[in-house]
């Protein structure tokens, strides 16, 4: 028996195959790790239509009363050399308590959290407001997805220091990307002592993490081997890979009192997610499932009880 013709058969099938799977990673990288000008809203993993709906105009309304208030364009420098760009709204009065927010991918501090930086401002902190790296304002052609920007965080939290003084008390909140960048952070080991309390809002464990999800969850795919691929992509492009470090690598450190908070109903970055933070955290922390919340909608969807959570997690820790 001739088993030639098998050979070549079965060898252009797995060439073919590979040649999918490398088609399929380019893919993936090119929609998700370089920069992405331009807010993109899936509404769909966020909440139905008809509450998205509803949620803007409350969103809206808070958004443009903050935006009245006096502030100041700041920028950084990060440790690869990027022009970071935020925006400082001190409070009325002189306060050593200021919050620096981190928002989620492909938008921008202003958009995802000025509803959250006005609570703040109620509260009398000084709010910094950041643009994260690739996004806004602040230069980079390569999303860092919490494992490059946790260096930015940190660098944020310098700048509060030195511009607001060493006796600063600072609160980090982030939302989805901005949640895993805060959390990321905290894991250093020289932590900034500045820093009293986290609150993390939908934060995905990894970036490896949630892209096996989507893969999973549009595609049907394994993780592997389009995944190894993208993460060689990756490194070799953006400098770093999707597994060199976690929230939950993180938050065992637990350098200060975390609050983690997600939607029950979040398709996109999976409500285990916070919930495995919170169980391997290992210090003082709290949880908040809210329930009909998408991605990202937990405090459009109930503001009573995120903004009473918040309120009663800052208080225990003197905030």
């Amino acid at each position: 028996m001739n088993m030639m013709p098998v050979f070549f058969t079965a060898a252009g099938i797995a060439a073919a195959g590979t040649a999918a799977c490398y088609i399929g990673a380019r893919t993936l990288f090119n929609r998700v790790i370089p920069r992405q000008d331009g807010v993109r809203v899936d509404t769909s993993e966020m909440a139905d239509a008809d509450k998205w709906e509803s949620y803007l105009a409350g969103i809206r309304a808070v958004r443009e009363k903050f935006q009245t208030r006096p502030s100041e364009h700041v920028t950084i420098k990060s440790r690869d050399g990027l022009t970071l760009h935020g925006d400082l709204f001190l409070a009325q009065k002189p306060a050593v308590r200021t919050a620096i927010l981190f928002h989620g991918y492909t938008s921008c501090g202003i958009n995802d959290c000025s509803n959250m930086a006005e609570y703040f401002m109620e509260r009398g902190y000084n709010t910094l407001i950041v643009d994260q790296r690739s996004h806004g304002k602040s230069e980079g052609q390569y999303i860092g997805f919490g494992i490059l920007d946790r260096y930015d965080c940190v660098n944020w939290i310098k700048y509060i220091t030195e511009r607001l003084g060493e006796d600063s008390k600072i609160v980090l909140y982030g939302v989805s990307m901005g949640g895993a960048t805060v959390l990321m952070a905290s894991g250093f080991d020289d932590f900034p002592k500045q820093v009293k309390a986290i609150v993390a809002d939908c934060a995905f464990t990894s970036p490896y993490d949630v892209f096996v999800h989507i893969l999973k969850r549009d595609y049907h795919l394994p993780p592997h081997p389009i995944m190894d691929i993208n993460d060689k992509m990756c490194r070799d492009t953006a400098g770093y890979g999707f597994q060199d470090y976690s929230t939950l690598d993180a938050v065992k450190k637990a350098p200060c009192p975390y609050l983690f908070i997600h939607g029950k109903e979040d398709l996109f970055v999976p409500t285990e997610m916070s919930i495995h933070n919170h169980a391997v955290c290992t210090g003082e922390k709290k949880l908040l499932l809210v329930d009909n919340a998408g991605h990202a909608a937990s405090l459009y969807e109930n503001r009573e009880l995120y903004y009473k959570t918040v309120n009663e997690f800052l208080d225990k820790y003197g905030m």
